[in-house]
């Protein structure tokens, strides 16, 4: 039985887009209440009925979050221009090291706008 598996995160952060005109309201420092969903895909283990402990999923997004939570995006490494589509790459390649069945990081920076990364 294939199925995929969603946890769902949220952090705030602050950014500016340093390559869009000058006169784009995104060159200015501003902030985000972002949400993050990441989705584990594949299949069920019969003994344990699931397809992966939430906790661990917890265990290692937890802390990926928590360097990025309450800082400026630019400041941290490999996020010099953190649009949402950056952010949801940098996020999948840190989480994807540990988590070899991640399907998909979705990273939302308002509750209508969001990006959805699948890897390569």
């Amino acid at each position: 039985m294939r199925l995929e598996l969603v946890c769902d995160y949220k952090f705030e952060a602050a950014h500016q887009l340093p390559r869009v005109p000058p006169e784009h309201k995104c060159a200015r420092m501003h902030g985000h209440s972002y949400r993050v969903a990441v989705e584990i895909a594949g299949d069920v283990d019969p003994d344990t009925g699931w397809l992966m402990d939430f906790a661990e999923v917890d265990g290692v997004v937890r802390p990926i979050i928590g360097e990025i939570d309450h800082r400026v995006l630019n400041d941290v490494g490999g996020l010099e221009n953190p649009t949402c589509e950056l952010l949801a790459v940098w996020l999948w390649e840190r989480i994807r090291a540990r988590l070899p069945l991640l399907a998909s990081v979705t990273v939302a920076e308002t509750r209508d706008s969001r990006c959805v990364y699948r890897g390569k």
